[in-house]
């Protein structure tokens, strides 16, 4: 089949209008830098041509999708007619067509897909059969973590496990080690926290030691026995995987460590006389956040018997802060130390259900244009400013009286 040449208007390339339009996209490729690089293009009056004004309209569109069609996934397809069929203005901008095939969607895509008037009409994502392993594998974390059809369509059509989930596993593996070599060095894995050299190591957070800087995140690798350390990993990997796989080791990571750190902030504002150890101020995050995820999108989330397993991932939840709790009040094994704090708990929880909550709904946007995301990131940063003054001044101020160091 003969195809038209490019043509020259304007001092612009034109696209050929008989070929594939992801072939068209890649084809366009450094021209579409410049686009993004630009919020207006500037066109003369005299030189304005709506043929080349960079959008094109729903009609043309369906014509060029049932043209073409064929060469795109039909998940992919069905999400172009839906935004076609869904755009109310009457025209596509070849810009968003590009970045919607490099999975890139703008909040404009999602209002135009949520209110079309076309529903996406092709069997279910788990109605689909001849899958292999992995795919299974993939289309069971999509209706684990995403609430929307549409999503869960697209995200099965984009994954592929490169690069894999690593930040947990990574994470997970280190503080496996970590507990080995003390509970070899200790001579005991039940209760390691009663060794008098427990806290002797540089990772946990001591309030005499405060001022070392990395201990309000290296007290992560410590746990205070195999029974801490056991259901902090369950919930880590069982939740953690699953949400690093669909948001990616940037996000998670992110309300990860922000965990991290406001668990050991709390605890040095709160609980001041009291060390820390254990992760579970970034496993409560991705915990709390997953669920209210789940909680505020229920009618959408499709995961099987999703009520008894939030209702085991609260029991589980509980059971370790239970504990953590009976710890603390516990008499300790070497006083005037206290056992390690619990408040470590609550800070992951409220950072799970502030800045986690806004990364895990915007699973395909970027972050830095969600304008929720800004004001609790400067609700976090400021919360940690204080804390940091708080830990130079307020101990002295205040004539704490904190235990020996270690």
């Amino acid at each position: 089949m003969e195809k038209s040449s490019p043509k020259m208007t304007g001092g612009t390339r034109e696209a050929p209008v008989n070929i594939s339009p992801a072939v068209a996209a890649n084809a366009e490729g450094e021209e579409i830098e410049v686009l993004e690089s630009t919020d207006v293009l500037p066109v003369a009056p005299e030189d304005y041509d709506p043929e080349n004004s960079g959008f094109i309209s729903t009609e043309r569109f369906r014509d060029l999708l049932e043209t073409h069609g064929s060469e795109l996934d039909p998940h992919k397809l069905e999400v172009l007619l839906a935004l076609a069929d869904g755009n109310a203005d009457g025209k596509i901008c070849y810009q968003d067509f590009v970045n919607l095939m490099s999975n890139k969607r703008s909040n404009s895509f999602r209002r135009a897909i949520l209110q079309g008037s076309r529903q996406l009409k092709g069997c279910s994502l788990r109605d689909e059969v001849g899958l292999g392993l992995s795919q299974r594998l993939v289309r069971h974390v999509a209706y684990e973590t995403l609430p929307r059809e549409v999503d869960r369509k697209w995200y099965f059509d984009s994954y592929t496990y490169c690069p894999p989930p690593w930040f947990i596993l990574a994470i997970t593996i280190a503080e496996v080690a970590v507990f080995m070599y003390y509970g070899l060095q200790l001579d005991r894995l039940v209760l390691q926290v009663s060794s008098p050299s427990f806290l002797k190591s540089p990772l946990p957070y001591h309030p005499q030691l405060r001022a070392q800087a990395w201990r309000y995140l290296s007290y992560i690798f410590m746990h205070t026995g195999i029974e801490h350390l056991s259901l902090n990993m369950a919930m880590q990997l069982l939740v953690g995987v699953p949400l690093e796989m669909v948001h990616g080791a940037l996000r998670i990571g992110l309300v990860y460590v922000c965990g991290v750190l406001a668990g050991s902030l709390a605890v040095s504002v709160t609980d001041m006389t009291a060390p820390v150890v254990g992760s579970s101020g970034g496993v409560y995050a991705l915990v709390s956040a997953h669920l209210a995820n789940v909680v505020m999108n229920w009618s959408g989330m499709k995961c099987q018997f999703k009520l008894f397993r939030m209702a085991m991932a609260l029991v589980c939840m509980s059971v370790e802060f239970g504990r953590a709790v009976w710890l603390r009040f516990y008499p300790p094994a070497f006083p005037p130390c206290p056992n390690p704090s619990f408040v470590a708990h609550l800070g992951g929880v409220v950072v799970g259900l502030t800045l986690g909550v806004v990364v895990l709904q915007n699973y395909e946007q970027r972050l830095q244009e969600q304008s929720l995301f800004w004001i609790f990131f400067c609700v976090y940063t400021l919360f940690v400013l204080c804390a940091v003054f708080w830990n130079i001044f307020a101990y002295s101020l205040l004539d704490v009286r904190l235990p020996p160091p270690p």
